[in-house]
């Protein structure tokens, strides 16, 4: 069955807008999809990848290195020799709650350790998911020693294999993109701020919205073919937006009134570090380039802010609002 559309999601506005900056801009560092069951998130994430213009890489290199710049810890394309190419999908592959770790991180080759006395490394997941994106559901459920590996990961951009006499690096650089429900479990806060970008996402309260999410996802079910067909202009049009934005994201510029209103934003709200304005800049840098504007604006701050934000904040007891209604209050203070 072919993928739902990434076009014909009803509403979730703020969701798809987050997936479609990742996908220019894979230096925001991630995605971060919390919300009720049943609204769209794993939809939107997995018709993502449809959307994605292929990738050039060196062909029979398991970590998708690219030919022309191959990553330093690859042991694939350090051996030398003629480093061919071919197009691929860019990988989005899934992390499976119930995976170990020699699946995850690679293990010995049973079969060429058994059969030629050879020790060889067979690639885990985070191989495959090198220059691309790593999807993990249910994320706040995610085992603790999975969640350390994966923060060492993406902090290096390597994934360092120590385990039965095997001793390698390779580049596993990769877009994080994870849902799951708040009431299930919080997400440990280290990891929590490893995403670039955190969105909320709540089941639609009014009934024309309701409507025709429930009619488009019939109309896909009962003839998934023709419902895809009938969007293939509009995924084509969005496929078109992203590789444009690509292109024209190095020329954007970020005024010094642009940074300025980033750091005051930052410090109304308290956030630790500079990870907010750094992830602030970015994102909206991104989101300028599908804008198809030469320059970030005051607008691209404000449209972005409560996703590159929230997760940040550090808990008041003496507040009671949500990071969410504490965002667009110091949105108000700072912007006016």
């Amino acid at each position: 069955m072919p993928t739902f559309p990434f076009s014909a999601i009803v509403g979730q506005d703020e969701m798809r807008q987050a997936l479609l900056i990742a996908a220019v801009d894979p230096s925001v560092g991630g995605v971060l999809v919390f919300g009720d069951r049943g609204t769209g998130k794993s939809t939107a994430i997995r018709a993502l990848a449809a959307l994605l213009p292929p990738m050039t890489a060196t062909v029979g290199c398991p970590y998708n290195c690219d030919p022309a710049s191959p990553a330093g810890s690859c042991p694939h394309c350090a051996a030398g020799g003629p480093r061919k190419s071919h197009k691929k999908p860019v990988p989005v592959v899934d992390l499976p709650l119930g995976a170990t770790e020699d699946r995850v991180v690679g293990t010995l080759d049973l079969e060429r350790a058994l059969g030629a006395g050879v020790k060889a490394f067979e690639p885990g997941l985070l191989a495959r998911a090198n220059r691309g994106f790593l999807y993990i559901d249910e994320v706040n459920l995610l085992e603790d020693h999975l969640v350390d590996l994966l923060l060492d990961v993406a902090a290096s951009g390597v994934n360092t294999v120590e385990r039965e006499g095997l001793s390698l690096r390779h580049p596993a650089r990769f877009v994080l993109v994870g849902s799951g429900n708040p009431e299930e479990g919080e997400l440990r806060p280290q990891l929590l701020d490893r995403f670039g970008l955190a969105c909320e996402v709540a089941t639609p309260t009014d009934i024309p919205t309701r409507v025709a999410v429930v009619r488009a996802r019939d109309a896909y079910e009962r003839d998934p073919q023709g419902f895809c067909a009938a969007h293939a202009k509009a995924e084509a049009a969005t496929a078109k937006r992203i590789e444009a934005a690509r292109k024209r994201l190095p020329a954007v510029t970020v005024p010094d009134d642009a940074l300025e209103q980033a750091a005051r934003l930052c410090l109304a709200l308290g956030t630790d570090g500079l990870r907010g304005e750094l992830t602030l800049m970015r994102t909206a840098r991104a989101l300028a380039a599908l804008d198809g504007a030469p320059s970030v604006t005051t607008d691209h701050l404000r449209r972005i802010a409560p996703a590159a934000l929230r997760h940040r904040l550090r808990r008041n007891p003496l507040d009671e609002s949500g990071s969410t209604a504490r965002v667009d209050r110091a949105l108000a203070e700072v912007f006016g």
